[in-house]
């Protein structure tokens, strides 16, 4: 007798609806990069019209960038058991909703507030972007779709700067919240035209009786998981839906794939308090000063919970939201540790540079934005020559290369001076550095360790890379502000650390004008002379862990049909798929 097939969660993909779902994702793509350069722009005039403090100022940053960097695999897990379209609309409407909110915000507290949900938001867009684009295109249309994923983020990136400044000028700082508003009405009106899918192991736990004809026998699609599936290892892999091997426990009974997609909450929150607690110790410092208890103790709860989350990872084993055995891999070690010598200067030059510029050097909101443009350009533009480099060459080479380019651009940023005049000497190595590097980090975490184990490798490298984001922008604001307070001789500490706090955010008195200056300038050239450190140990270990004979190993190469701009996940997924890979519109 032949069954009749059960609703299968992976059918073949629909061609209709293609264009709707690569804008849907591409516009709330570029919404996530233009959310964090557009609000650093418009912080100094929002703290001004707010009447905010240093500290209240300085949670606008931080609460997005926790939530944006804690939550991504959690939404990842959540798209695959409750089904990646639904996940991306919820995204795309937290975002913009939010962003409204924040826009007619009457506070700074209501405005922080929003922001922390706003960054769950843009987690759920990451997790679920990639993944709708993965299991409703293929071949060739799903290397344009990439392309154009890439090239969103990118655009985001490069003319946020500006854009947000031209709104600040024109319409004052609400306008930039409202234009992310904006943005997310024809994203998510798109994204409902996007074929629903899910991860077939996340939902089915009983048998599934095959049609007469199939491949015969009863079997259970295995979920995504960690390193012991030569499918998939993280619930952010699609890759791992494609594949669906039949596993048995001793004794011949079935393992199910609810029991390989339980929830890492105890990873969770011990991740995200941690990460929250290290950024609320680094905002006390820039206020209360390095040793004062208020400083103290969250630093050493930071410290406590990233030990516990660590305990946790290592027991929960493939459960786990980190794979953390692929940590004793010193070539993706290496890869992994890129963000924070690649991204951080990057990073901290994208939101406090305007800010600087407006506050010391006297520039407009708009030519504050403008003058990014030789360091902001190139990431948008390398990337792609980046692979192709790469593959003549090799990874190593191009990562080496790129880190050497950033040396460069941060020893020259010596030569900053409070008038803003010859920016472009050290915005350009900077920013050509870091375009190579992104044209070739998300397949180098990939690359590094073994296809069962890609998706695990993507998961963990995309919530590094926005980690070391997050602690970027908390951390960068407290060394500025310590830096540029110890350089203010002759005035009470209290004070100092008051002035400097308001010029990292764009707000410089006239009064003190030229000792903050001077002081404001003579932190950029500390931070210049520390993050080329960085990045030139940077540069020494990758080439060191990525050499050709390391450990029996060959060289690192760059997977084929990856996308430069686009999260890791997304990476390990431009390849053919086979019949079994299905989704439902």
């Amino acid at each position: 007798m032949t069954t009749s097939p059960p609703l299968d969660l992976t059918a073949p993909r629909r061609a209709d609806g293609y264009w709707a779902t690569v804008g849907a994702v591409g516009c709330a793509s570029m919404m996530l990069p233009f959310s964090v350069t557009g609000a650093a722009v418009a912080l100094p005039s929002m703290t001004v019209h707010l009447g905010a403090s240093v500290g209240a100022a300085q949670w606008m940053l931080n609460a997005f960038n926790i939530t944006f960097a804690a939550l991504p695999l959690a939404a990842g897990s959540l798209a695959d058991r409750l089904g990646r379209r639904r996940v991306l609309l919820t995204g795309i409407a937290l975002v913009g909703a939010l962003s409204l909110l924040v826009a007619l915000a009457p506070s700074m507290a209501v405005a922080d507030a929003a922001r922390a949900v706003q960054g769950g938001g843009a987690a759920a867009v990451l997790a679920s972007g990639a993944a709708v684009l993965a299991h409703s295109t293929s071949g060739r249309r799903r290397q344009l779709a990439f392309g154009i994923l890439g090239t969103s983020f990118g655009t985001g990136l490069a003319i946020g700067p500006p854009a947000a400044g031209a709104l600040v000028e024109a319409a004052g700082w609400r306008a930039v919240f409202v234009l992310v508003a904006a943005m997310s009405v024809p994203a998510w009106l798109c994204a409902t035209r996007a074929p629903e899918s899910r991860s077939p192991g996340a939902r089915l736990q009983t048998p599934v009786v095959r049609p007469e004809g199939g491949r015969g026998g009863v079997g259970v699609r295995a979920s995504q998981g960690g390193g012991g599936s030569p499918c998939g290892a993280s619930a952010t892999d699609d890759n791992a839906a494609r594949c669906v091997p039949r596993r048995r426990r001793a004794g011949g009974s079935l393992k199910t794939g609810p029991e390989r997609h339980r929830f890492d909450l105890a990873g969770l929150v011990c991740f995200t308090a941690g990460l929250a607690a290290l950024s609320f110790a680094l905002v006390r410092a820039t206020t209360a000063g390095w040793t004062a208890p208020g400083t103290l103790l969250p630093f050493g709860g930071a410290v406590l919970l990233v030990v516990l989350f660590a305990v946790v990872e290592v027991r929960r084993a493939e459960r786990a939201m980190f794979d953390v055995r692929l940590f004793r891999r010193p070539e993706f070690l290496a890869v992994v540790c890129q963000p924070f010598t690649v991204t951080l200067g990057f990073v901290v030059l994208l939101v406090y540079l305007p800010a600087y510029l407006q506050g010391v050097g006297g520039r407009s909101v708009l030519e504050s934005g403008l003058l990014l443009l030789p360091m902001t350009a190139p990431v948008l533009l390398l990337p792609l020559a980046a692979g192709r480099l790469a593959a003549a060459t090799s990874v190593r080479a191009v990562l080496t290369g790129a880190s050497a380019l950033i040396v460069v651009g941060a020893l020259l940023l010596v030569t900053v001076r409070s008038d803003g005049s010859w920016l472009a000497l050290p915005l350009v190595p900077f920013g050509a550095g870091v375009g190579l590097a992104f044209g070739v980090m998300d397949n180098a975490a990939v690359s590094t360790v073994p296809v069962e184990n890609a998706g695990a490798a993507a998961g963990i490298f995309n919530t590094m890379r926005i980690t070391g984001e997050s602690v970027a922008v908390s951390g960068a604001a407290a060394l500025l502000t310590t830096l540029t307070a110890t350089r203010l001789s002759g005035v009470p500490s209290d004070e100092a650390a008051r002035l400097a706090g308001e010029a990292v955010q764009g707000q410089v008195s006239a009064a003190q004008h030229a000792a903050v200056a001077e002081g404001f300038t003579g932190a950029f050239h500390t931070l210049g002379l520390l993050l080329a450190v960085l990045s030139a140990l940077g540069a020494v270990l990758t080439y060191l862990a990525l050499a050709p004979t390391r450990a029996g190993r060959p060289q690192c190469r760059p997977r084929t049909g990856g996308s430069p701009l686009v999260p890791s996940s997304a990476t390990t997924v431009n390849r053919p798929v086979p019949e079994t890979d299905r989704s439902t519109g």
